[in-house]
């Protein structure tokens, strides 16, 4: 199972990266800009669809908003129709 970390700039700009044996095989991109968290785009590599991964970023994601406070702003498609689908799920984060 690969493992999430958070890597962000000086500038609060970076992303949840996924990685496996020491590769990064997917992502998602995003920001903070005072309590809002903008996520622009979730991608894991091909060979690796179907297995969770972008959930798995996702999940991490809204963990890490919950634990510090924040809200998202989910320009991302992938993370905009996961909270259009479970609206209850996210609607304590959710930045509409």
């Amino acid at each position: 199972m690969p493992e999430v970390k958070l890597k962000l700039d000086e500038k609060q700009h970076g992303g949840f990266q996924l990685i496996e044996n020491g590769v990064k095989i997917g992502e998602m991109v995003l920001s903070i800009s005072g309590t809002i968290l903008t996520v622009y785009h979730t991608e894991v590599d091909e060979e690796y669809n179907g297995k969770g991964y972008a959930k798995l970023l996702l999940d991490e994601m809204t963990a890490y908003v919950r634990e510090h406070k924040y809200t998202v702003k989910p320009l991302c498609p992938y993370v905009f129709a996961q909270f259009k689908r479970h609206p209850d799920e996210y609607a304590d984060i959710w930045e509409k």
